[in-house]
């Protein structure tokens, strides 16, 4: 860990903007990103595969017309793989132009690939640090096993480190386990987590079958993430709790969610996903919490 850099302004909620472009067009994201930002949010999180950047491009419109508010806010995006140097440097040129920013506060890894062990990618990385094209990386999407090697490559070669990690957790689907919290707390990483109602599997409305419109509509691969055993066991838990105690499962997913470890990227289609989401942080019940985590 290197006690020397501060901490990432996070904030316990951020705005995953892939539904931007995808699912809602530029009036409705302008309508979604303002209301995040008056309800202090300050972490936006788009990736270039976003709807083959369309995403980057419309948070980028909304940055522009936001100039005054740039500096508090953190602008994450991401790189997908392969990761050689040369579409390392290629990538967070188009993404920056697409977002209309000079320099990316949070670049990630979206996933991870064999290729960030090859000779000339770490170091590709770290020069977008030290050229000031980027303020910090990330990764998305890695075990503890795989980010474990990295982060001892980029200390012994003094190359600038990761900075966060995002995975995806939520109750049914729980990918930051105890040895990737406790690399991250070794090495001074922030945790962000995605899908704290699993793409909507946890609101249960696909409990009969996929909604049509719905994002794993919209992206089947999502479904075989989801539509297992163990998550559908976790999914009747949660139903169960629910119809015991008169909380939407909605409401009992996002807010095991919210008091988990780190910063949780909440996403939508308007105001109300958000307004739902911050009900939820406000709601606090550790023993309740604890009965959906044995499901």
């Amino acid at each position: 860990m290197n006690p020397s850099l501060p901490p990432l302004p996070l904030g316990r909620l951020g705005l995953g903007c892939a539904t931007v472009g995808r699912e809602i067009g530029p009036a409705a994201a302008f309508a979604l990103l303002d209301h995040a930002l008056a309800s202090g949010i300050v972490l936006f999180d788009t990736a270039a595969t976003y709807s083959q950047g369309e995403s980057e491009r419309i948070l980028g419109r909304w940055l522009a017309a936001h100039r005054g508010q740039r500096e508090r806010l953190t602008v994450a995006t991401k790189l997908y793989p392969p990761y050689t140097p040369e579409n390392i440097r290629q990538a967070a040129a188009a993404s920056a132009a697409r977002l209309g920013v000079e320099v990316i506060d949070l670049f990630y890894l979206h996933k991870w690939d064999a290729s960030v062990a090859a000779p000339g990618a770490l170091a590709a990385l770290d020069g977008l640090v030290r050229t000031g094209r980027v303020r910090a990386l990330g990764a998305s999407n890695f075990t503890a096993a795989q980010l474990a090697p990295l982060l001892a490559r980029q200390q012994a070669e003094g190359f600038a480190p990761f900075r966060a990690l995002q995975n995806n957790h939520n109750l049914a689907v729980r990918e930051v386990d105890a040895p990737l919290r406790d690399l991250c707390a070794r090495h001074g990483l922030g945790i962000v987590t995605y899908s704290p109602l699993g793409a909507g599997f946890l609101t249960g409305k696909h409990r009969a079958g996929v909604q049509a419109g719905s994002r794993f509509a919209l992206s089947p691969g999502h479904q075989d993430i989801y539509f297992n055993p163990e998550a559908q066991r976790r999914l009747e838990k949660l139903a169960a709790v629910a119809a015991r105690t008169g909380h939407s499962m909605s409401h009992l997913a996002l807010a095991w969610a919210m008091h988990q470890p780190g910063t949780v990227l909440i996403g939508g289609r308007g105001p109300a996903n958000i307004d739902q989401a911050l009900a939820a942080l406000a709601f606090n019940d550790p023993g309740l919490f604890t009965e959906l985590e044995s499901g």
